[in-house]
């Protein structure tokens, strides 16, 4: 059984930072990618960056590259997303998502089969 578990969010000014992780456990995750979503309140779900796992592959969606970094640790388990330049219109659950054998291109689009519970992130101006 596989399972994420997000923390790290919290209250921010814009402007500042947040580093969420991303807990996984339940199964060995060499072949798969690691993915970061977003919601807001009243839009859709938006692909913030993703990761393979195994070869550390990274796919940013335009509007956060430069700002934010995916990363992962072997060691922990665990999958990261470093947020500078925060703004307020970053303000929104964060999930975590997991896919086996696809690559961070295909889950932008096409999620995997496995998610976190979400955690919140708000940017004050």
């Amino acid at each position: 059984q596989v399972q994420l578990v997000e923390s790290g969010g919290g209250l921010v000014q814009s402007g500042g930072s947040l580093r969420l992780s991303c807990a996984a456990s339940g199964r060995t995750f060499s072949d798969y990618t690691m993915v970061w979503f977003r919601q807001a309140p009243g839009k859709e779900r938006e692909f913030v960056a993703a990761i393979s796992w195994g070869v550390g592959r990274t796919h940013y969606s335009d509007s956060m590259k430069g700002r934010f970094t995916i990363s992962r640790d072997y060691a922990k388990n665990t999958v990261y997303l470093q947020m500078d330049s925060l703004k307020p219109e970053d303000t929104a659950v964060y999930y975590c998502n997991a896919g086996y054998l696809r690559s961070p291109t295909t889950l932008a689009t096409r999620p995997g089969d496995y998610w976190g519970q979400g955690i919140q992130v708000t940017v004050s101006s």
